[in-house]
C-alpha cells in the first residue's frame, strides 16, 4: 500500500498549512500506521501549546496554567499508546518554564 500524504488525504493536507514540520512528520507517522485519531490528537495539543504561548505573552497565567494542563494530559494520553513525544514534551516544558505559578 502506498504511503499516505498530503496529496492523497485531506486531513494531512489541512494539516501541513497549520503545523510545524516536526508536527507534520509526526503526524505523518502516525496516519500511515492507520492511527488518524491520535494525529488528531497531536494538532490538538500542538493548537493548546500555541494558545498557552499567546496567553503568556498577555500575561494572563490562569489561561496559560490551564490549557497547559490539558495538553499536558492528552501528551499522557498518547504516551500510553507509546507514541513518539519527545517533540511535545520539549514544546510543553519549554513554555511551562515561562509560565509563571
Amino acid at each position: 500500500m502506498a504511503k499516505v500524504n498530503a496529496r492523497n488525504n485531506d486531513f494531512l493536507n489541512t494539516a501541513k498549512t497549520k503545523a510545524s514540520p516536526k508536527i507534520y512528520s509526526i503526524l505523518v507517522d502516525l496516519v500511515n500506521d492507520g492511527n488518524e485519531e491520535l494525529a488528531e490528537l497531536v494538532l490538538k495539543i500542538d493548537y493548546l501549546l500555541q494558545y498557552s504561548s499567546s496567553c503568556i505573552k498577555d500575561k494572563d497565567w490562569d489561561e496559560a496554567r490551564e490549557s497547559l494542563d490539558k495538553a499536558k494530559s492528552r501528551i499522557e494520553k498518547l504516551e500510553e499508546s507509546n507514541t513518539d513525544t519527545e517533540y511535545l514534551r520539549y514544546l510543553y516544558e519549554g513554555i511551562e518554564s515561562k509560565c509563571k505559578k
